[in-house]
């Protein structure tokens, strides 16, 4: 079984976590513990841009990539066999497409628990995986 846990690297990722592991040890699942990194900037001469700008991306990447590989570790120190992965894409769908490129047999997101008014004005990760993924996906609530 492949369980892929959508990480923000906020502190409610932790969370998300300790609830993946529960799983995995249960089902024996291999995790995916993926962070959806924001795609490069398409305005109009970024290639060519201030070189500033793309050592600082790389930085964030590097950032972001070390911290999901140290979510997988920590779930590797307790036997469950993990991979961390560092995408980049819009991010819902980016998430839905590698879930299904790794034949993903669950997907498990969190939920920051937000008001319905911020749900509409900026829009919501978790339930836009659940309108448009044909995987089940589980949500963890993860507000305090």
């Amino acid at each position: 079984m492949n369980l892929l846990v959508a990480v923000d690297l906020s502190p409610a990722s932790k969370l998300v976590i300790t609830a993946v592991q529960r799983v995995a040890e249960v089902t024996g699942a291999h995790v995916y513990v993926v962070h959806v990194a924001e795609p490069e900037p398409d305005f109009m001469g970024f290639e060519a841009g201030p070189e500033v700008v793309r050592d600082q991306l790389a930085a964030e990447y590097r950032q972001q990539h070390q911290a999901v590989q140290a979510l997988a570790e920590g779930l590797r120190e307790h036997g469950i066999k993990a991979t961390a992965l560092l995408i980049r894409g819009p991010t819902a769908a980016a998430t839905i497409r590698e879930a299904e490129r790794l034949d993903a047999e669950l997907i498990v997101v969190g939920s920051h628990g937000r008001s319905a008014i911020y749900d509409v004005l900026v829009g919501s990760y978790s339930a836009d995986i659940l309108r448009k993924s044909r995987i089940p996906v589980l949500v963890v609530p993860t507000r305090d």
